[in-house]
């Protein structure tokens, strides 16, 4: 019996926040590999991991809090390295998937010592890139790396100009999402409040206190957040209480599947965030608003809202505005439904097309190292 090469998956959260794994992992050929998935679980609660059978898990358990100073997170980012790194020492790995800048940048010595070439390495956070030290260390992943991801064209710019020939996008499509493209479409439920929707980890309290301030008590919208709720969270929840807000609604923690259901009953996509890494990304709720047929909001200025105007399917806007909601509430009333569908389907046709490049290239670094 021929023995199986070995792969680890190297996660920086739980499986269930990390969705882009399956970009990597629908991409190989499953059963010609003894496959390993490295994952940190922070909030100490168990998850169901059946959606990966015949994996062998190494599960880092430390609780973090993920809306907290980045000095604060040292001490369990060090656990960290030393778990990963027990993890690599006692097992013989044929090659790695490295899912987060920062998971590569605290193992980048063993990354370039024993793996070089025999890695990808998944860049989708430019957070510490003000520090030169780990924008060093992150340029040297990527000239150790088989192929580097980014999960945004804007990341591009912090990363070596010299090594643009192995940088691909990694667009965060999820294949039983297009499954469900006739959700809204079919099944949605109508009401006369035009109902946003936000669904993820809520953080960014300074601009989502803004929001719903704009819109609290508006009798033309309702507001939802969707989402595990940690303080920032709760402070919203509090924020809205204080402003008896009737129109403002907190959900809690969703399994995936649950955003099939709850997108029945959304409009608009709250897609806003307002810091130095999130202006730039391209979240999964990109994704949603043209796989789901539904327009989204991001932020003025953002690459993301950037991408809305340019491919028509969503509103640049400023919650700080005098006029913030009645600018959505006359971008809503004026969209063109069949146009705007048109739109969904042309912005998705692109990204299939550089999604499936990008998909050749994990296949063949899987077959070469088979």
């Amino acid at each position: 019996m021929i023995k199986k090469k070995k792969i680890i998956f190297l996660g920086f959260t739980k499986i269930k926040y990390m969705p882009y794994i399956n970009f990597y992992f629908d991409n190989i050929e499953k059963a010609a590999y003894e496959i390993h998935i490295l994952y940190w679980n922070r909030d100490l609660q168990s998850e169901n991991l059946s959606n990966y059978r015949n994996c062998i898990f190494h599960e880092f358990k430390c609780y973090q809090e993920d809306d907290v100073s980045k000095l604060s997170k040292i001490g369990s980012f060090l656990k960290y390295r030393k778990f990963a790194l027990k993890v690599l020492n006692n097992e013989n790995f044929d090659f790695i998937f490295v899912l987060h800048s920062l998971t590569g940048v605290l193992i980048a010595d063993k990354l370039k010592r024993k793996y070089s070439g025999k890695y990808i390495f998944d860049y989708r956070d430019s957070t510490y890139e003000g520090f030169a030290p780990f924008k060093k260390i992150v340029g040297t992943l990527v000239e150790h790396s088989y192929a580097t991801f980014v999960s945004s064209d804007a990341f591009r710019r912090f990363l070596p100009e010299n090594r643009s020939a192995k940088i691909y996008t990694s667009h965060n499509l999820l294949s039983d999402s297009l499954l469900h493209r006739d959700e809204k479409e079919k099944y949605g439920i109508p009401s006369d409040k035009i109902r946003i929707a936000f669904w993820g980890f809520i953080r960014h309290e300074e601009i989502n206190r803004e929001i719903i301030k704009k819109l609290a008590n508006d009798n033309r919208f309702e507001l939802h957040y969707y989402g595990r709720e940690q303080q920032t969270a709760l402070n919203l929840k509090e924020y809205a209480t204080q402003l008896d807000a009737e129109n403002i609604f907190f959900h809690g923690e969703y399994k995936p599947n649950d955003r099939y259901i709850f997108v029945r009953n959304t409009d608009l996509i709250h897609n806003i965030y307002k810091d130095n890494n999130t202006m730039l990304a391209m979240g999964n709720k990109y994704y949603d608003g043209i796989i789901f047929y539904i327009p989204q909001l991001c932020m003025k200025g953002s690459y993301m809202g950037e991408k809305c105007t340019e491919n028509g399917i969503g509103l640049e806007c400023d919650p700080y505005d005098s006029d913030f909601a009645d600018k959505i509430y006359s971008y809503y009333k004026a969209l063109d439904n069949k146009t705007f569908l048109n739109k969904c389907d042309n912005e998705l046709k692109k990204i299939r097309i550089e999604y499936e490049k990008s998909n050749k290239v994990v296949r063949e670094f899987a077959e070469i190292e088979r």
